[in-house]
């Protein structure tokens, strides 16, 4: 049940990858495009969860954790150079 779980699961997120990715290519904006690139990190994120429990390790654990926190500082510079034009006042 749970090797059915997981399946549907990658099966999904890997969708809503390539759907991000026709998001990134057809934005109309700056901003939409910034919105598309964090959520493709959190995507990609569900999917090292996801590596995690198919593998029964604690190693995609600790890369998903570096990957978001790296993540959150990447869309932070980003929305403060969208805002004031400089990342550093």
């Amino acid at each position: 049940m749970l090797e059915l779980a997981l399946q549907i699961a990658f099966t999904l997120i890997g969708l809503s990858l390539l759907m991000n990715i026709v998001r990134l290519i057809r934005g109309p904006s700056l901003p939409d495009r910034i919105l598309t690139l964090d959520t493709i990190y959190i995507n990609s994120l569900a999917l090292l969860i996801l590596l995690g429990l198919w593998h029964n390790t604690a190693f995609y654990f600790e890369a998903a954790l570096l990957i978001a926190m790296l993540g959150f500082i990447g869309t932070v510079a980003a929305a403060k150079f969208l805002l004031r034009g400089d990342i550093i006042e």
